[in-house]
């Protein structure tokens, strides 16, 4: 039987919070601790900034989307994506501040994305997928050609043959 994810949060907060603790100690013992506190408070305040302005730039993105008649998947995890940086950021610790800021920065937003994009394809399907991120691009490739006879009886076919591809991104 297979754990779910989920049963592992009651080991990881705890040891969350003592890798914070002593990450905070390292840093107050390398740069002095009234500046540590600064600098958590700072990170603090600039998360709290960013969970408004990345929240009404996300609801504004979806809108857009929305009226062009494009799927809103890009935006929509492109906003949770930069909520959750902001919220990692607004939270006090060195370790969520750094994680935050990877999300809020675009080469982390962009590789977060795509694995939003991968985990809602395994968990969603094509169909459902599609519809969110729009249509995927494919690249065939070419083989021997199908000869394709058409036949008006009304005999059984026999399969057709499968185009060979792969999926591009």
């Amino acid at each position: 039987m297979r754990r779910s994810r989920l049963a592992y949060l009651p080991i990881a907060f705890p040891l969350l919070a003592v890798a914070e603790i002593v990450v905070f100690l390292a840093v107050a013992d390398a740069i002095g601790a009234l500046w540590a506190v600064l600098l958590l408070a700072a990170s603090c305040v600039a998360g709290i900034a960013l969970l408004r302005r990345e929240g009404v730039r996300g609801f504004r993105a979806f809108q857009e989307a929305v009226r062009a008649g494009r799927p809103p998947g890009k935006e929509v995890s492109n906003s949770l994506i930069g909520l959750f940086g902001a919220l990692l950021l607004a939270l006090p610790g060195f370790l969520t501040g750094i994680a935050g800021l990877l999300l809020l920065l675009p080469p982390g937003r962009i590789l977060a994305r795509r694995g939003v994009e991968r985990f809602a394809q395994r968990n969603l399907g094509g169909a459902a997928t599609g519809d969110l991120f729009g249509p995927r691009r494919v690249r065939v490739h070419q083989s021997d050609p199908v000869t394709v006879v058409v036949v008006d009886d009304d005999q059984p076919r026999p399969p057709a043959a499968a185009i060979e591809g792969e999926i591009v991104r």
